[in-house]
């Protein structure tokens, strides 16, 4: 504490609605036992009253008068009156001018934070940076019911900082049980995180299966379609005609199906079907007739009559097409023409559909297992109740998934559990009105590195998965579905869904669109507390949002076990000797 015999002159000279300025004689003795203060630190400044007003200091600056006498001063920005024990923000109450000055106490600050919430709904991940015995409590509802995005520069313990909150809350408990009720998925676009979560549901390349018949309509022509084709818009014609057609042949004890529908369809038979048509003849003189080579019926000197060929309706027609490619009369012979799809049109098409629908690196979405699995058991898989490893974290390893279908997994995948908590509340509100809590089993997205793929971009490529996590964005909280962002370049997220993030952690940001787009997003009455984004140390944040009492520079507590995201020692690694390539392995892992 400050001694009698110190005497430290400080007073406030100037009263802002954002912020306080005072004049300190000494600064070096304007402390709390032995601990300076600096950017960040807290300060007490009181009327007659026995009212507080709680203020954290911007920064420092010195005058120097005539005389060559310095003076101190400082400018801190209100967050709140301490009263009686309890913690208000807004500075309303104090008197002006206010008569003290002096840093806060630890106690008193503790009191800030201490008294914010409950303990049921106290969550801490963090101490506050400028003392480390001061720990910092959050709202956990609010925190994990509203979105998250946690920013930051290579380097700045992003990563460490995920891991940390999501191990934390994996560990809460009200009682004595193996498994809590969290369910969090998180997207590891860097295979990163299996060493933080050993015990996770773990879902890479090598077991996931995502059926091509659960893809939406932009979904599937995102992949299949050359998107400013010449011909774009009778291939997508003729495409969700058939896909629509065999959704109806493969599921009839259904009265509604449509083209997103997300029930089986046979991909081969479509295949068949569009080949048929790039091949059909069709007789010119009663253009209902397909001119099928099945020897059912003879060409007599090369011509045709008006029976010549198989009468079908359209339906009929394309329901024979699926059965397999069939064989067509040339039109070399009289009165035979081509089809009206035979001109080219789906040439390419085809040829694009085949080789997609066969590359094994795309199996997880064409494979043969993608027409025996369930939806049940994708589902289960997803939520972590996979039948012999319950989970609370789902992790989702997207390293090995092609990166020009990394977007449509990603998409596909959100959209399932968005759909799963929209029609769970229905489920419940049905059999249960009364009930409040509409989704008692609530999902985290966690989205690693989100701006890779739901960049602030129109390219096609990004459609689907933008809308999807748009919508949960906008959408999510209702049904129990929230996101967790984390970047290094927040400014090429989509803004539609980083402007929907009610709780922010923001650690060192270096690049000046970063840091402009963040502030832009934040609070205006943080004032040049934003400002130290770039001068943070690794595992500092500024941590802010409605989770929290007040914006705090904190220290995220470092996780259990850490993710495997540290950088390499080159330095180190160089000075020792030569190591050999195994090129064979690698070649072989490359080609997977």
């Amino acid at each position: 504490m400050i001694s009698e015999e110190t005497k430290i002159n400080a007073e406030v000279i100037s009263v802002y609605p954002d912020r306080v300025k005072i004049s300190v004689d000494k600064l070096e003795d304007f402390k709390i036992a032995e601990e300076s203060l600096r950017v960040g630190s807290y300060l007490k400044i009181s009327d007659n009253e026995n009212v507080m007003l709680i203020a954290i200091i911007e920064n420092f600056s010195i005058e120097v008068n005539d005389k060559g006498e310095k003076k101190y001063l400082i400018e801190a920005n209100p967050l709140g009156v301490l009263k009686d024990g309890k913690f208000i923000r807004g500075g309303d109450s104090i008197a002006i001018p206010p008569k003290k000055v002096e840093p806060a106490t630890e106690d008193e600050i503790n009191t800030i934070y201490c008294n914010a919430f409950s303990e049921q709904e106290k969550f801490v991940f963090s101490s506050l940076a400028s003392n480390e015995r001061i720990r910092i409590p959050i709202n956990g509802n609010k925190f994990f019911n509203k979105h998250i995005a946690v920013v930051g520069s290579t380097g700045s313990g992003k990563s460490h900082t995920v891991a940390t909150i999501i191990q934390k809350a994996v560990k809460a408990k009200n009682g004595e049980f193996q498994l809590n009720n969290s369910h969090v998925v998180i997207f590891d676009i860097h295979s990163e995180y299996k060493s933080a979560f050993p015990d996770a549901n773990f879902i890479d390349i090598s077991n996931l299966v995502l059926p091509y018949w659960l893809l939406n309509s932009e979904e599937l022509e995102e992949i299949l379609l050359e998107t400013g084709e010449r011909d774009n818009y009778n291939q997508s014609s003729v495409f969700r005609t058939l896909v629509t057609e065999n959704k109806k042949k493969h599921n009839q004890g259904q009265t509604k199906i449509f083209y997103d529908s997300p029930v089986y369809f046979d991909i081969d038979e479509v295949i068949n079907a569009i080949n048929n048509y790039r091949n059909e003849t069709v007789n010119s003189k009663c253009s209902d007739r397909y001119m099928i080579d099945d020897n059912t019926y003879t060409i007599i000197g090369g011509s045709t009559d008006v029976n010549s060929g198989i009468k079908m309706t359209s339906s009929e027609r394309i329901a024979m097409y699926f059965e397999g490619e069939h064989v067509f009369h040339p039109t070399k012979n009289q009165n035979i023409t081509k089809g009206d799809y035979a001109d080219g049109t789906l040439d390419k098409f085809s040829i694009r559909f085949q080789s997609k629908v066969s590359q094994d690196r795309l199996s997880f979405l064409f494979g043969p297992e993608s027409k025996t699995v369930t939806f049940e058991k994708i589902l289960l898989q997803l939520l972590g109740y996979a039948p012999d490893n319950h989970a609370n974290v789902t992790l989702i390893d997207l390293s090995g998934v092609p990166f020009e279908v990394l977007s449509i997994t990603v998409s596909l995948i959100s959209r399932i559990i968005f759909e799963y908590g929209y029609f769970y509340k229905r489920l419940r509100n049905r059999a249960k009105p009364e009930e409040k809590i509409n989704n008692d089993i609530p999902i985290l997205l966690v989205y690693e590195e989100a701006h890779k793929y739901v960049p602030n971009s129109d390219l096609s490529k990004y459609r689907s998965a933008k809308q999807s996590i748009e919508r949960i964005a906008k959408e999510g909280r209702k049904y129990g579905v929230t996101l967790l962002l984390a970047s290094q370049r927040p400014s090429e997220i989509s803004e539609t869904i980083f402007s929907q993030c009610n709780n922010f952690i923001a650690m060192r940001l270096t690049n000046p669109n970063d840091q402009n787009y963040v502030k832009k997003l934040l609070p205006d009455t943080l004032g040049k507390l934003i400002d130290k984004m770039p001068t943070l140390k690794a595992g500092e944040a500024l941590l802010v949002g409605e989770a929290i009492i007040l914006p705090s520079i904190v220290q995220i507590d470092e996780c259990e076990n850490p993710p495997s995201s540290n950088d390499i020692p080159f330095w180190e690694l160089w000075k020792e000797e030569w190591k050999d390539l195994a090129i064979t392995e690698i070649k072989a892992e490359w080609r997977k």
